[in-house]
């Protein structure tokens, strides 16, 4: 199963240079969504002064990412910023801190749909952590009743934490967009 991949990078740019930093990441997007599986940019900023950009873009899931970082697209628009942009920090995210991510702070450069209320989420969530808490703990009574309480809550929680998180989570999220944004 493929998740959708959001990367976080930190740039160090000039203050004074933020007219042609705004264009380089007009630029750098209109060239990715140019790629399949291309769901979105956007960026923050702590101040007006700040040398830090913190930019986000988002793909469908690797494959899509490794094509858009693998071409010679991408490699021209990284050189045109030789010099004037510094990058500190990257970062890949593909787990559930990436499914209701809040752009309230992101200027977005391509329609990234907003975080989803937070009832939203905790529907959700409910949705599937109900099912799967009283799956996994009739199983447990069926097979492990005898065991000390800790060691299998241990258990259980190690079982379903995997299975939240990378399975059922993103797939009824994927199901429930039309109303998570809605």
């Amino acid at each position: 199963m493929t998740a959708p991949v959001t990367v976080s990078v930190t740039r160090h740019v000039d203050p004074a240079q933020t007219a042609q930093m705004l264009a380089w990441m007009q630029a750098g997007t209109s060239m990715a969504e140019k790629f399949d599986g291309f769901l979105g940019s956007g960026w923050v900023r702590p101040g007006v002064d700040s040398p830090d950009w913190h930019m986000l873009y988002r793909f469908a899931d690797a494959e899509s990412l490794a094509a858009w970082e693998a071409s010679p697209e991408r490699a021209w628009w990284l050189e045109a910023a030789q010099g004037d942009v510094e990058e500190s920090r990257r970062e890949r995210r593909t787990g559930i801190e990436g499914w209701f991510d809040e752009p309230a702070t992101v200027e977005s450069l391509n329609a990234v749909a907003p975080a989803p209320p937070r009832w939203k989420q905790m529907v959700v969530i409910y949705l599937v952590f109900l099912p799967l808490s009283l799956t996994a703990n009739f199983i447990a009574l069926h097979t492990i009743a005898d065991w000390a309480l800790v060691p299998r809550v241990v258990l259980v929680t190690t079982v379903m934490t995997p299975l939240m998180t990378y399975v059922f989570l993103p797939w009824v999220t994927r199901r429930m967009s039309w109303w998570l944004h809605r």
